[in-house]
Parts: structure tokens; C-alpha cells; sequence
């Protein structure tokens, strides 16, 4: 039981951590001295200083994952790693990719004797002790060969993975299910703005956060999250929320197929508009209004 790492960000390190502490040796790789020295000490990792002494720790048929942002960083690694690889190893790609991407990549890949897996990985920061969710793409023999690892990441052994499909599933399931999350984000986001609305009605917005934790329907990993980040003072927060790709790629996705996806998509626009996206629009549309019914136009200080 041994697996290669690339790239030990947050999901990363933990997930080396929890391989290791099932009992599986892990060579971990990564460009960031920090990163190295923080998993130093810990029993079954072992950190190398570039891909070929990665590659060169590793014996039999190699099991690499890659922990890496989607796009450049993936498809330079997978270019360094070739020269080094040899035909029946396998490359797991954990971050989130455009799953045509992936497509591609696993035919490529397979062209040269290697195999390819897409996994879409959730569970951040809490992966580590919790589990975290898989998604796999890939083929039968693939999985199989990587199916002890997903046993190990999971929150149990037969639960919390599952082999989606061919090439391209995981990470198109992992698409989706990023979707899912800006909607439920944002239903959640304005549920508790709505609240705050009204002082006068005195509601303490993370004792009800904590009371819908238990019965409620809306009861779910995001609201535990809410009820405990209602309890401080948010004044300070920039309201400024980031998107990662996956939102965009699923709106996309929701044009190209004909199926309409509203929530999602207006949660997505909510994330450009925090990011200033919307204040050109914002600024012509006072314009407009000064201009056709004489409303004041407020200027900036």
C-alpha cells in the first residue's frame, strides 16, 4: 500500500495524512518548502524534492494523485511526470478540472499505456477527520486498482465513494455537485440576511441556525457551518465571495443541454456581483434614472 501526492495544499496534506495513519506509505511532492516541513515527522510520509525522486520511491505499478489547481498546474505536471511513468501506472487527478479536460487527457494517457482516473474530492479542511467524498471516473481495471485508497480516504470503506462512469464522470459529477453547493450557499446566505433585517423582531440568528440543525429540513453540513459562524461578528468580512471555476462550467453546461438552472445560475451571478462584476451596470442604471425622472445621483467619496 504506497500512493504518490503532488501538491500539498489543505486537501491535499490531509489526505496524505489520513492515507498514512490507515497504514499506507505515502511519497509526497510539492513545490512549497512549508508544505514539505509541516507533514515532517509524521509516520508513513516520506517528502521528496521533485517528481523524480517521487517516482523513483514508488515501486510495482505507481499510483500518483495529483492535488493541484485545475488547468495549467495539472496539465504541466502530467507533461513532467511522462518521461518518468511506465506503462500500467496510474494517475489519479483529485482537483477540479473541466471534465472534457480529463476526457482528453485519459485517452491520451491511454495511448501510452498509462491509466487515468478523474476524482472529484469533497470535504475541504474536515476530510481529514471526517472523510471525504469521492467521485471517480475511469475504467473498471482502474478503480479496482485504486479502489483500497477511496476505501481509505472515505468516511467508511462502502461508503462516501463511488465509481461514477467512464473517463470524465467524476469530475463532471463534481461539477455538478459544486453547483448544488452555490445554490444551497446562497438560499442560505439570504434566509439569514432576511433575518438580520429585522432587529426589532430580536431573533438570534445562530440559536435558530443551531435549532434547524436538529428535525429541521434544512438541516445539513452548510447550516452546522452557518450556526457556528453566526456566532461572531461578520462587520469585519469583505463582502467579496470567489468562484473557482466549477459554478461557471455548470451554468455552462445548463446552456449547451437545454436544462434550466436558475438557482444555480443566479447563485453564480450573486458571486460576480460581490467580486464588482455589476458596478458599471449599477452606475448607468443611476445615470439612466437621473436623467429620465431627475433622481439625485449619488457620487462616490
Amino acid at each position: 500500500m504506497e500512493l504518490g501526492i503532488v501538491g500539498l495544499g489543505r486537501m491535499g496534506a490531509g489526505m496524505a495524512r489520513r492515507l498514512a495513519r490507515s497504514g499506507a506509505r505515502v511519497v509526497c511532492q510539492d513545490t512549497s518548502e512549508a508544505a514539505k516541513k509541516a507533514l515532517s515527522g509524521e509516520p508513513n510520509i516520506e517528502c521528496v524534492e521533485n517528481l523524480a525522486a517521487l517516482c523513483a520511491r514508488l515501486g510495482g505499478e505507481r499510483v500518483v494523485l495529483l492535488m493541484l489547481p485545475a488547468g495549467e498546474p495539472v496539465e504541466n505536471t502530467i507533461r513532467d511526470l511522462l518521461p518518468m511513468m511506465s506503462a500500467g501506472d496510474t494517475l489519479v487527478d483529485g482537483g477540479n478540472s473541466y471534465y472534457r479536460d480529463s476526457k482528453r487527457r485519459a485517452l491520451a494517457l491511454s495511448q501510452q499505456g498509462l491509466r487515468y482516473i478523474d476524482a472529484g474530492v469533497s470535504g475541504g479542511v474536515h476530510g481529514l477527520e471526517h472523510g471525504f467524498c469521492l467521485m471517480l471516473g475511469g475504467t473498471a481495471k482502474s478503480i479496482e486498482i485504486f479502489e483500497p485508497f477511496a476505501q481509505r480516504l472515505a468516511p467508511h470503506p462502502e461508503r462516501g465513494w463511488l465509481h461514477c462512469g467512464p473517463s470524465g464522470a467524476g469530475h463532471y459529477a463534481k461539477m455538478i455537485h459544486n453547483g448544488i453547493e452555490y445554490g444551497m450557499m446562497q438560499a442560505l446566505a439570504e434566509g439569514f440576511a432576511l433575518l438580520a433585517a429585522r432587529p426589532e423582531l430580536d431573533i438570534d440568528s445562530a440559536r435558530l441556525a443551531d435549532t434547524w440543525r436538529h428535525g429541521s429540513v434544512v438541516r445539513s453540513w452548510l447550516l452546522d457551518l452557518c450556526s457556528d459562524v453566526l456566532k461572531n461578528d461578520l462587520s469585519d468580512v469583505a463582502p467579496i465571495v470567489a468562484d473557482s471555476g466549477e459554478g461557471r462550467w455548470t451554468a455552462l453546461e445548463s446552456i449547451e443541454l437545454g436544462v434550466p438552472t436558475p438557482v444555480i445560475t443566479m447563485a453564480l451571478m450573486g458571486r460576480f456581483s460581490s467580486q464588482g462584476r455589476s458596478d458599471y451596470a449599477r452606475r448607468l442604471l443611476a445615470m439612466m434614472r437621473g436623467r429620465f425622472g431627475g433622481h439625485e445621483v449619488k457620487k462616490t467619496e
